[in-house]
């Protein structure tokens, strides 16, 4: 039993950078007609298109929130009326010039839904400012119009006749009689058509004779440069905005970036009057109230003072405080009098005769002053006069009269004052009672007419306010600035846009480069079939290529002839070449060579190779047999007629009396050539091979032939060719380019491996001429054979 044998897969090897170009450069012919369509069909392109041109105009937005306390809105966010609201910034104005709204009124302004083209030229140009004819739009139903737009009826042809004009529909023929400056109903307009005065032949070849009118809804037209319109903030730190439109007239995407400037202008500017106008109301409104409710305060102040009897209640304040600062002076000053006086009392009271009375004390009275006074005189006096006398004196005893008289004085003096110092410090304590009550009024008062002050001092300032602010409002009102200052009017590139000569012309020739290649590159990776020799030595390097047969084209025969020079003569003797290397040890054998051609499937050109090889041997005067060894579908009739009734190999196997030199036949091919049939189709092949007599077979033919060429049956369908392969000297495996799977490759390898076949060689067959390499790649030619201009292009593409 053979060894079990698992196949090594191929190593993956460096990529060839040459072996890879010439993968596609065998194919330059198709690079070079790829590049030539694509460049044809550029030149065609650029002739045909319409270029669009770029039109360009920037703007400066001014900055609201730079503006002075005389804007609009600036008066309501004083008041506080639109705190936290903001004003607009640039992304808002932004989006504002990208509005449909902006653009549907400047669409409107311009009347660019109707368009007029010259048809007289290859290319349709449209006419805008240079128009022959001038259109009014008296009337225009958008629905009636949608309608037309379905059927493709809005597109008239105008042409002069005589006086007037002619109007034909483009798509329903209908014709219209027009007559200059006389309304015309086209169902879903009123127009109304005149000659343009301005119209000048200078931009013109000649007067335009067909002139088409088209009609398109606005909203259509308004989607469309919404879509063309480009509005970008230059820098994100200012406010310069770039308005752009790509159109193909120039003058018109120019009006139209203008119109759209216009347009916002024009609603800021309403908007701003609007707001202005709304302000003004607001502020005379507020001013009538702020008036009544000030005149309201102001006679509730009066109604208060008079209530209060009140002038000034600051410096009536001030003068209750002094006025009660001193009462309490005084006040302090009649005690300090009233206890002078208790003192003096009570001192007399207890007092001796001779005891002076103190002065100075302090006391304001005069009177009692001055009797104190006298009273100390005469206690002198008599103390004097008693230091050198008695009591008895005279002198002593009236001057002890005259100082009881004065004590007596003096003492009810000082009653006397002690009973008006309490009288004046009741009426001290009543007066400074008074005042206190006074003063502890004040700061009720005081807050009574702070309130009021304040109110009236909050309603005269918003009066203030109110007033200046609409002199303010009346000033913004009357100076309507713009909102967007224009920096650069519309202008237009010189060059177009598009389509740009260079970048079609470089594009087409990288798509005629492109498309050929990502074909070949998609068909080659999506290919799971042998194409060439570099497939089959990629899969495996254990079996050698023996051979190579090209595809037959054109009026070539499958069979080769004698003195044939053809490519395919050339291939099978090359074959035979490569065959005498690897049969240098059979040649030594007396008896002949035994060659199997097998494949692994059917329809990989066993007989074809078979037949060729031997008459490829036949012409060089080797005594060949054809033995077909495929017993379950007979092939040799293709190339012999009557073969598949002959008695052959399978009657020989199973008949004794049969003698096996009477089964072989003379060719009709070639004198050398015999051909030994399968002969009928047996039930049991494998059994029919495992036959003693299989061995004799092959012994006596191989002993009367110089080359045996056995035709077998497919090995990965049956075991047939297995059984016998012992008899071969070497086995041609055919290998079909273009037919055979690469991942088939693996089985006559594990097959070699396994013992089943030996001497194993590869010969491909049906190979493209891109890939045969003989005769064409260096320009060898055999025959006299005329080759096809495409035939010749394909062979120089092979050098490459």
């Amino acid at each position: 039993m053979a060894q079990q044998y698992t196949p090594n897969r191929p190593q993956e090897e460096e990529i060839d950078l040459r072996e890879e170009l010439g993968k596609y450069l065998r194919y330059w012919p198709w690079f070079c007609a790829a590049v030539f369509c694509f460049l044809v069909a550029a030149f065609l392109y650029l002739r045909y298109t319409t270029p669009t041109y770029n039109t360009t105009a920037s703007i400066i937005i001014k900055d609201d929130e730079g503006k002075s306390p005389s804007s609009e809105l600036a008066a309501f966010a004083d008041l506080g009326l639109i705190g936290g609201m903001g004003t607009s910034s640039i992304e808002n104005e932004i989006g504002l010039l990208r509005s449909r709204r902006m653009m549907n009124n400047t669409i409107k302004a311009l009347n660019v839904n109707v368009q007029f083209f010259n048809e007289d030229k290859i290319r349709s140009s449209e006419l805008y400012l240079n128009i022959p004819y001038q259109l009014s739009v008296l009337q225009l139903n958008e629905k009636a119009l949608e309608r037309s737009l379905k059927n493709e009826a809005t597109s008239f042809r105008i042409k002069r006749d005589g006086e007037g004009l002619v109007l034909q529909n483009s798509e329903t023929e209908e014709r219209y009689n027009v007559k200059y400056g006389e309304p015309v109903n086209l169902g879903f307009a009123d127009v109304v058509i005149s000659e343009n005065e301005d119209f000048s032949l200078e931009s013109q070849e000649e007067f335009p004779k067909n002139v088409l009118i088209k009609f398109s809804t606005i909203g259509s037209v308004v989607e469309n440069y919404r879509q063309k319109l480009q509005v970008n903030l230059t820098d994100k730190n200012s406010s310069l905005i770039e308005l752009s439109l790509e159109d193909p007239v120039q003058a018109k995407a120019r009006n139209i970036l203008d119109q759209l400037v216009l347009e916002y202008n024009r609603e800021a500017i309403e908007d701003k009057n609007l707001v202005a106008r709304n302000t003004a109301q607001f502020i005379d409104e507020r001013l009538a109230i702020i008036n009544e409710e000030l005149d309201s305060v102001e006679t509730g102040k009066e109604e208060f003072k008079e209530a209060n009897q009140l002038t000034n209640i600051e410096a009536e304040s001030a003068l209750f405080i002094e006025n009660a600062s001193d009462y309490n002076k005084r006040q302090q000053e009649v005690g300090t009098q009233l206890e002078l006086s208790n003192a003096m009392i009570d001192y007399l009271n207890s007092g001796t005769k001779s005891d002076l009375l103190p002065a100075n004390l302090g006391i304001q009275e005069e009177g009692v002053n001055q009797q104190i006074q006298e009273y100390n005189t005469l206690v002198l006096e008599r103390n004097r006069i008693l230091s050198g006398s008695t009591e008895k004196n005279p002198i002593v005893r009236r001057l002890n009269s005259q100082i009881d008289q004065m004590k007596a004085n003096v003492l009810q003096s000082l009653q006397r004052m002690r009973s008006n110092l309490m009288i004046a410090q009741e009426d001290l304590d009543r007066q400074a009672a008074s005042i206190g009550n006074k003063i502890s009024a004040v700061p009720a008062k005081e807050r009574q007419f702070r309130g009021i002050e304040r109110q009236q001092s909050i309603k005269e300032a918003l009066y203030l306010f109110l007033l200046q602010k609409r002199e303010e409002n009346s000033l913004s009102l009357a100076v309507t600035a713009p909102k967007a200052k224009i920096v650069d009017r519309a202008y237009s590139s010189a060059s177009p846009v598009s389509p740009k000569p260079k970048i079609i012309l470089l594009a087409a020739i990288i798509l005629g480069l492109l498309i050929p290649f990502l074909f070949i590159y998609v068909r080659n990776l999506l290919n799971n079939k042998v194409r060439s020799r570099e497939d089959l030595e990629r899969v495996t390097k254990e079996i050698p290529l023996v051979g190579e047969v090209p595809k037959l084209e054109g009026k070539n025969t499958e069979l080769i002839e004698k003195n044939d020079r053809s490519v395919l003569a050339e291939s099978f003797r090359i074959l035979v070449t490569n065959l005498q290397y690897l049969l240098v040890n059979a040649g030594n054998k007396k008896e002949g060579i035994c060659l199997f051609v097998t494949s692994t499937v059917k329809g990989e050109g066993k007989t074809f190779t078979a037949f060729n090889l031997a008459m490829t041997l036949a012409n060089n005067g080797k005594k060949v047999l054809i033995m077909g060894g495929d017993l379950r579908n007979p092939q040799l009739q293709r190339f012999e007629q009557g073969a598949k009734e002959w008695q052959g190999v399978s009657d020989f196997l199973v008949s004794d009396r049969l003698d096996l030199f009477s089964l072989i036949r003379r060719s009709t091919l070639h004198e050398n050539l015999d051909l030994l049939s399968s002969g009928s189709v047996p039930p049991n092949p494998s059994e029919l091979w495992r036959h003693e007599k299989t061995e004799t077979l092959f012994e006596e033919v191989k002993a009367n032939y110089d080359y045996v060429i056995v035709d077998t049956a497919p090995s990965m369908l049956v075991a047939d060719t297995f059984l016998i392969n012992q008899y071969a000297d070497l086995t041609l495996y055919l290998v079909r380019a273009g037919y055979t799977e690469k991942k088939l490759l693996e089985f006559p390898v594990d097959a070699k491996n396994d013992g089943k076949l030996h001497d194993v060689s590869f010969v491909l067959n049906d190979v493209e001429s891109t890939y045969f390499g003989y005769g064409n790649k260096y320009g060898y030619n055999y025959g006299e054979e005329e080759l096809s201009a495409w035939g010749k292009f394909r062979s120089k593409a092979a050098f490459w």
